[in-house]
């Protein structure tokens, strides 16, 4: 399963992206995510919408790409541009289709947090 969302943005620089994507800056970026318990460049601990969970940071091409190591459904979420940076691509995606309703509200909710946090963060 996947769900998207795309942002139209003036030119955006990836090294902007990249530095903003980090664990530390998470709660800011998406209120889904309420605390770091741990932090490292590319793996942390947060408690999120869905409790605690360990996650890794991957640095793409074009942005960032997050993992939670123990989720059931191996959800995995990227934040990239696409047309030389002119537009922002949220990204959640799933090992399976998820069947449960709550579930994938709370998907939906989740990156409805990402557009509301990114546009805040860079003045969209």
């Amino acid at each position: 399963m996947e769900l998207l969302e795309e942002l139209e943005t003036p030119h955006l620089d990836n090294s902007k992206l990249i530095s903003l994507l980090t664990i530390k800056n998470l709660p800011k970026l998406c209120k889904s995510i309420e605390t770091i318990l741990s932090n490292d460049i590319s793996e942390g601990v947060i408690y999120c919408i869905w409790g605690k969970h360990r996650i890794n940071r991957e640095i793409l091409k074009d942005g960032v790409q997050f993992s939670f190591q123990e989720c059931p459904h191996a959800l995995t979420f990227s934040i990239t541009t696409k047309n030389h940076g002119h537009n922002i691509l949220i990204r959640c995606y799933t090992d399976t289709d998820i069947q449960d309703e709550d579930f994938m509200e709370s998907i939906r909710e989740f990156i409805d947090n990402w557009v509301t946090g990114i546009k805040k963060q860079l003045n969209l």
